[in-house]
């Protein structure tokens, strides 16, 4: 971030282009940024030309209320009545800023061009604002540290902190370190203790993004929150190879609950394991695990259970847990097309999530946490959850395997049954 362009010689503002109401306490302008006497003195295509380049809209000037869709993209009267509310907020707080506007909705639904509008807006009015994105915000503060920078940090921190309008743009990417995080906060809370206006833009529900910043960005004293368009789970969504398609063919009815050749005590363990699964499809409660050998079935009954709650209109995830961890330890790459975080929430969220081969994956630290994390949040909600091994139990990571052993929640049936696949049937 340069400096903006300075007045030659101001003596009141020293190039800020603004100054603090300081006079009387008293004064309910005490302490708010006012514009100094220099930029009342320039003329309008000076100022506004000014405005833009201290703005950092860049070419998202050409994003305002004019060349909004008012009602949004959606086919659904419910979710264009909602965009449009959102749009009537915006424009109501981009008249008077006061307090925080935090614009939540999933991505591409228009956030960042509902939020340079505001800034825009200002700028029509003569007013400067300035817009970046947290991310940029963030790189910029670094900067400030190095050798020759423009702007040193606390020049560069005090804009920040001072400038009458400011639009923070993808919240979400403010986690990036505990510096990263330390340091917005330190510019959030200065902002939220003077009351001075600030627009956000994030992914998720505000409450979800930091316990101690969604406790600002909720505060209904100082902020109002809009939603432009809420996430939605697809139907259906598979990490490892379970396609819808494949899902299909590993039904009930494909099942062979008798194997080949099976006899006595097997197959009655095994046609017993069958009806368990297809029960617990039809009242999924709490959590279902079968532990067996390699091939001896519970993937496929797994699938079935997936494909049963499918029908019923539930959110399935069918993922294999080794192929998960990697799909999760893909996302912090720099090229990663979706966040961990976003990533992780789906799982959370989801209504069915089958977790199939626990065990399978390579058992780092990391992985054991991230594991731990996602099975204790669904086991204290009882959140429908199946779950194949070929571990015993007493094999399994002790946090996990203490969720997996409660028997309020959990019903844990083991298949004696061989290996279909050597034993030459369909069934596996």
């Amino acid at each position: 971030m340069t400096s903006p362009e300075t007045p030659e010689g101001c003596p009141i503002c020293g190039g800020a282009r603004f100054v603090r109401v300081s006079g009387d306490p008293a004064d309910p302008r005490f302490g708010q940024p006012e514009p100094c006497q220099c930029v009342r003195q320039e003329d309008v295509h000076t100022r506004r030309d000014r405005l833009v380049r201290y703005s950092r809209l860049g070419a998202l000037a050409r994003f305002t209320f004019g060349t909004l869709l008012r009602e949004g993209r959606s086919s659904q009267r419910e979710a264009r009545e909602r965009y449009a509310h959102a749009v009537a907020a915006a424009e109501r707080f981009a008249e008077h800023p006061q307090g925080w506007l935090v614009i939540a909705g999933v991505p591409g639904c228009g956030k960042t061009h509902l939020a340079a509008a505001i800034a825009n807006r200002a700028i029509e009015r003569g007013e400067p604002a300035l817009f970046l994105s947290v991310a940029d915000l963030l790189d910029h503060l670094r900067a400030s540290y190095q050798e020759g920078a423009e702007l040193p940090y606390d020049q560069l921190l005090e804009q920040l902190r001072a400038a009458p309008l400011v639009v923070l743009d993808d919240l979400e990417s403010y986690a990036e370190t505990p510096w990263a995080r330390e340091k917005f906060l330190q510019l959030v809370s200065h902002r939220f203790h003077a009351a001075l206006p600030t627009v956000f833009t994030c992914e998720r529900p505000p409450a979800e993004v930091d316990q101690r910043l969604g406790a600002r960005l909720t505060d209904p004293a100082i902020a109002q929150v809009v939603t432009l368009e809420e996430r939605t789970l697809p139907a259906y969504f598979e990490v490892g190879g379970m396609t819808r398609e494949r899902l299909a063919a590993f039904s009930f009815d494909a099942f062979k609950p008798a194997g080949r050749g099976l006899r006595g005590k097997q197959r009655d363990n095994l046609e017993g394991a069958f009806r368990a699964a297809r029960s617990w499809a039809t009242a999924p409660d709490g959590w279902l695990v079968f532990i067996g050998a390699n091939g001896c079935g519970k993937t496929h009954l797994a699938a079935a259970i997936a494909g049963a709650r499918l029908e019923q209109g539930d959110t399935v995830c069918f993922a294999t847990v080794p192929d998960l961890l990697d799909r999760l330890r893909s996302t912090f790459a720099p090229a990663a097309t979706e966040r961990f975080d976003t990533a992780f929430q789906r799982l959370l969220e989801v209504r069915l999530l089958v977790l199939d081969d626990l065990g399978a994956h390579h058992s780092s630290p990391w992985a054991e946490e991230k594991l731990y994390q996602l099975l204790n949040h669904r086991h204290l909600g009882r959140v429908p959850t199946v779950i194949t091994t070929n571990l015993e139990l007493k094999q399994i990571e002790p946090r996990i395997r203490s969720r997996l052993a409660d028997l309020d929640t959990v019903v844990v049936y083991e298949i004696l049954a061989p290996d279909y696949r050597l034993a030459g049937s369909a069934a596996g």
